[in-house]
């Protein structure tokens, strides 16, 4: 392998905060360079600040892997193996993940120093889901260093829409290696890796799934946005009186309704609009003490902020309406361009439209193995509220 890389100037001599530095930040290349790939950055002065990922089809035109030397990626494969080692001791070592769930993000993008790839272990699969072209151009390495760390595990790459649309590139379509069973906190769920939303699963409502359990012990849980029944489970398992799951995807339910046969707790699913239900159920004899409102990504952007917060507004609203009085809402946003501040403003406007007065019981977010670096709160995107409902 030859040191010598594709050159990428910056603007100023100030290598920004953060893995991110867009497009403004950067000075045209004097030659040709690939999109997706790996360069050598320098200062304005050219003096060497950093390894990169390159694309100039996207706003995020350096994805920033390292800071130190020269040499530090002379061989990705040694590189990308140190730096997924690192990522997987925090899961084994730390939180000591592998004794409670055999599902866990290993390596979490920019929070673990690889930005634009995701892996998350689902049972015996490992999904890396590539927010990069970069990363998309390295996944054989990626994957060589994922064998080395987990022996005899299939690996899946998949890249999301929005990455698709944001890198501008058309990946090939994930690799399709079947249903797969894996247990969390004594609940075993059914899965297909690298389909439906995100890799397949939610690793980051592992906690919250316990959490908001704490409260279903005889109480009516209504399970809304529930995907292949994470909450709804729990809650079963921790003796609510009834559960209903609702969601849109016909092929998440039957995985959810089966996962239920098999751990033997009883759920009542429904293939239904949260909305429909939301206004029927305000009306319901019997009201929900628990509702569970866990959306895909409403606000996929700041352009749609506006937009995005109008709908979660208006479906916050509608839950608030439903709950019984004394009950709990618990109420998440997985999109990293709305901050904590902002939601909670939105759903303390919902409390007002609704009539409702509400008391903020926690705050929540991703579980331990989603960490944020100081320097880019983009990381930490899930944010969860819990509302006791008068």
């Amino acid at each position: 392998m030859t040191d010598t890389r594709p050159t990428v100037r910056l603007a100023t001599d100030e290598l920004p905060l953060g893995p991110w530095i867009y497009a403004r930040q950067v000075e045209p290349p004097r030659e040709g360079v690939e999109d997706g790939a790996l360069v050598e950055v320098e200062d304005a002065s050219g003096r060497f600040v950093a390894h990169a990922l390159y694309n100039a089809n996207s706003d995020i035109r350096l994805r920033v892997l390292a800071r130190g030397k020269k040499s530090d990626l002379r061989e990705p494969r040694d590189f990308l193996l140190r730096a997924l080692s690192n990522a997987d001791r925090l899961r084994k070592k730390l939180l000591r993940l592998p004794e409670v769930t055999e599902a866990y993000r290993v390596a979490h993008a920019e929070g673990d120093d690889l930005p634009g790839l995701v892996v998350d272990r689902l049972g015996s699969v490992l999904v890396c889901e590539h927010h990069a072209l970069g990363f998309w151009k390295l996944r054989a390495d990626v994957e060589w260093a994922l064998n080395e760390l987990y022996p005899g595990f299939e690996v899946v790459h998949k890249v999301p829409k929005s990455a698709e649309n944001a890198e501008r590139f058309s990946p090939e379509p994930p690799r399709d290696v079947g249903e797969t069973t894996f247990l969390e906190h004594q609940v075993r769920y059914r899965v297909t890796p690298g389909r439906g939303h995100k890799t397949g699963f939610f690793c980051d409502q592992r906690d919250n799934r316990l959490e908001v359990a704490r409260y279903a012990r005889g109480q009516y849980v209504l399970d809304l946005c529930c995907n292949t029944g994470g909450f709804a489970l729990q809650a079963a398992r921790a003796g609510a009186q009834r559960v209903r799951a609702v969601d849109l995807d016909e092929v998440v339910l039957e995985r959810a309704r089966a996962a239920a046969d098999e751990n033997q707790l009883s759920v009542e699913f429904q293939h239904a609009d949260a909305f429909d239900v939301l206004r029927a159920a305000r009306t319901d004899r019997e009201r929900p003490g628990v509702v569970v409102l866990d959306p895909h990504k409403i606000v996929a952007n700041r352009n749609q902020l506006e937009e995005g917060l109008h709908r979660d507004g208006d479906m916050n609203t509608l839950a608030l309406e439903t709950v019984k009085p004394g009950g709990l809402l618990a109420t998440f946003s997985c999109s990293g361009a709305l901050d904590l501040p902002t939601f909670l403003g939105m759903l303390f406007q919902s409390a007002r439209r609704a009539r409702r007065p509400i008391r903020l019981l926690g705050v929540l977010g991703a579980a331990a193995d989603h960490p944020q670096r100081p320097e880019f709160s983009r990381s930490r995107y899930l944010k969860g509220a819990l509302l006791a409902v008068d």
